[in-house]
C-alpha cells in the first residue's frame, strides 16, 4: 500500500511493533534468533502492520535476526533501525533486502541537550545529516521512516525545518518520539497539530507516535498523538522497553476498540491473539507480566470482591468493559485434576492459547499428571507455568536431571546435583550456607563461571502450601545481565531451574553487542 493510499483512510491507524528492537533493549530481555522468529511470526499473524525487527549494525546476531525475519514475514512491513551514518543505513538496507515490504528507519537527535552533549554538533550540521541520511536510505528502499530523537524537547522552529527536509528528501513516515517520557497528552497532541500545520509538505507523509513510559503516560500520550493527526503508533507487547518501557500495544489497541466513540480509528489487529502474544513475549524474555497489568494481566478479568462477584453474576457488564474472549482469554474454566484425560487437557491448552506439537503436548501432559498427583487443585496459572517453562528451556544446552538437598538446623547444608550438559550427564555434591546456596554452589562446580547473582526472588504461582513456586534469577557477567524463571512445586528445584535458565541465556548470548545510541 502506497503512502497516498494510506493517507486516504484517515481513520486507519498503523501499528508499528518494536518489541524486537526497542523492547529487546530492556536490560536482560535479549532474545535468541529462534525466539525472535517466533515473536515475529505471531506479530505478523495477529495483524501488526510494521515489525521493527532490530538494529542491524549493532551486531552480526542482530543483522542475522533482521534478515531472517525479513524472509519469513508474509504480510507486515519489516523495518531495520539505523543511525544517520551511511554505514548504519547500508547495513539496515542489506538486512531488510529480502522483505516483501522493506523499510529503513533512520534517526538523529534534534533537541538542544542531545545535539550539544550527545552529538556535539551544531543544528545546521544536524539538518544536513537529516537530508543526507534520508536520501541515502531512499536510494535503497522506497519506504523510509525518519525520527527526530528526543523530539518532544526539540525547539519547534528547528523541528519543523527538519521534518520538512526529511519529507523532501524522501521520508514516507515521520516519527516524533517522546524518547524520555517527558511530555503530557495535551502537549503532545498540540505538537503534532503544530508540525502538520506549519510544515508545507506534511501531507506527503504519515506521522507517527513513539512514547516511553517514564511518567506513566505512554499510552495516554500515544492516543493524544493520534488526536493530533498521527496515524502510526509505535509500541511493544507488554509495554517492555528501556527504563520504564514503551507504550503497550495491547492497551492502545483495546482503548481504540473499546472507546471507539472517542477514538474513531481502526486497526487490523486480531485482538483475540493479544493474550497469547503477551505470554510468548513474557516467556522468551523471562519478564513476568504484573498481575494487575491492563488487558493481559492475570487479574484483568478476575473478581474477588463479594460486591463485584454479585454484580458479575447478574450481568457481566457491571464490572467488565470488554469481554475476556475479545483479548483471547476464556471466561470459562475447566477444573483440572489427576483424573483429567488428554482431550480435556488439550482443550484447556487451546483455550489458553497454546498450540503444541505432538511431542510437546505429550511432555506437557505427563508433567501435568505429575503435578496433579502432588496437588489437590491445578489452576490455569499452574498449567501456564509448566508449559511456558518447558518451552523456554527446550533448547537449553544445560539441563537439570536430578537434585537432592540435605537441609535443616544442623549444617552444613548439602546439595547433590546431576546435570545434562550437551548430552553428557555429570554429578557433583556441594555445601553451602543454606540449601539454596548449596544448590547454586553445585551448579558452579559443574559449570564453572564468573556470573554474579543480582536477583533471587520467589513467589507462589497459586494459593496453598502445595502451590508451585516460581523463582526469578538475574545473572550478570561481562557487562550483560539476563533474567530467567523456573517453576516447580519444590522451591529448590525451581531455584535450580531458574539459575540454569539464566546461565543458558548468558552462554547463548555471550557475543551479543548492544548498540550504544539506539534509545528512542
Amino acid at each position: 500500500m502506497s503512502p497516498v493510499d494510506q493517507r486516504s483512510k484517515k481513520d486507519r491507524v498503523f501499528i508499528f511493533d518494536t518489541t524486537l528492537r526497542d523492547g529487546e533493549q530492556c536490560p536482560g530481555a535479549t532474545m535468541t534468533l529462534e525466539e525472535k522468529l517466533q515473536v515475529a511470526e505471531l506479530l505478523d499473524a495477529m495483524g501488526v502492520d510494521i515489525i521493527e525487527a532490530g538494529f542491524p549494525i549493532a551486531s552480526n546476531g542482530d543483522f542475522e535476526a533482521v534478515a531472517e525475519i525479513a524472509k519469513v514475514v508474509r504480510n507486515a512491513t519489516v523495518a531495520g533501525l539505523a543511525r544517520a551514518g551511511f554505514a548504519d543505513i547500508d547495513r539496515a538496507g542489506e538486512a531488510v533486502r529480502q522483505a516483501k515490504r522493506p523499510r529503513i528507519h533512520t534517526f538523529i537527535s534534534t533537541s538542544p541537550v542531545h545535539m550539544k552533549y550527545k552529538l556535539q554538533k551544531e543544528p545546521e550540521e544536524v539538518l544536513q545529516m537529516v537530508i543526507a541520511s534520508v536520501t541515502r536510505a531512499r536510494n535503497l528502499v522506497e519506504d523510509v521512516e525518519w525520527s527526530c530523537e528526543d523530539g518532544t524537547r526539540t525547539e519547534h522552529d528547528f523541528l519543523c525545518r527538519c521534518v520538512e527536509a526529511a519529507i523532501k528528501a524522501g521520508a514516507t513516515t515521520i516519527n516524533i518520539p517522546d524518547t524520555v517520557g517527558y511530555t503530557a497528552p495535551d502537549e503532545y497532541r498540540a505538537l503534532f497539530r503544530m508540525v502538520r500545520e506549519r510544515v508545507p509538505n506534511s501531507d506527503k507523509a504519515i506521522f507517527s507516535v513513539h512514547c516511553h513510559n517514564d511518567l506513566g503516560m505512554a499510552v495516554a500520550n500515544s492516543l493524544a498523538g493520534l488526536e493530533g493527526g498521527a496515524r502510526q503508533v509505535e509500541c511493544t507487547i507488554n509495554g517492555i522497553g528501556e527504563r520504564a518501557g514503551n507504550a503497550a500495544l495491547e492497551e492502545i489497541v483495546m482503548a481504540i476498540k473499546t472507546r471507539n466513540d472517542i477514538f474513531p480509528y481502526e486497526t487490523r489487529i486480531d485482538t483475540t491473539q493479544l493474550t497469547r502474544a503477551s505470554k510468548l513475549v513474557s516467556t522468551v524474555t523471562s519478564f513476568p507480566v504484573q498481575y494487575n497489568k491492563a488487558i493481559v494481566g492475570r487479574n484483568a478479568f478476575a473478581h474477588e470482591s463479594g460486591i463485584h462477584q454479585d454484580g458479575m453474576l447478574k450481568h457481566t457488564q457491571t464490572y467488565e468493559i470488554m469481554t475476556p474472549e475479545s483479548v483471547g482469554v476464556s471466561k470459562t474454566s475447566l477444573v483440572m485434576g489427576k483424573h483429567s484425560g488428554r482431550n480435556a487437557f488439550r482443550a484447556k491448552l487451546e483455550e489458553m492459547g497454546y498450540r503444541l506439537s505432538n511431542n510437546q503436548f505429550e511432555d506437557a501432559f505427563q508433567r501435568f499428571k505429575d503435578l496433579a498427583d502432588r496437588k489437590k487443585h491445578v489452576y490455569d496459572e499452574d498449567i501456564e507455568a509448566l508449559v511456558d517453562e518447558r518451552l523456554a528451556t527446550a533448547h537449553d544446552r544445560i539441563k537439570l536431571v536430578s537434585l537432592t538437598v540435605i537441609a535443616g538446623t544442623r549444617g552444613p547444608q548439602r546439595a547433590t546435583m546431576r546435570l545434562d550438559i550437551e548430552g553428557h550427564q555429570v554429578t557433583e555434591e556441594a555445601e553451602g550456607n543454606g540449601p539454596v546456596d548449596a544448590t547454586f554452589n553445585a551448579i558452579k562446580a559443574l559449570v564453572p563461571h564468573e556470573a554474579v547473582l543480582e536477583l533471587y526472588q520467589v513467589h507462589a504461582v497459586t494459593e496453598g502450601t502445595d502451590a508451585q513456586a516460581e523463582v526469578s534469577v538475574r545473572l550478570a557477567a561481562d557487562g550483560r545481565s539476563v533474567t530467567a524463571r523456573g517453576a516447580d512445586p519444590d522451591t529448590l528445584v525451581a531455584s535450580a531451574k531458574a539459575y540454569l535458565a539464566a546461565l543458558n541465556k548468558l552462554r547463548a548470548r555471550g557475543e551479543r553487542i548492544h548498540a550504544q545510541h539506539a534509545a528512542e
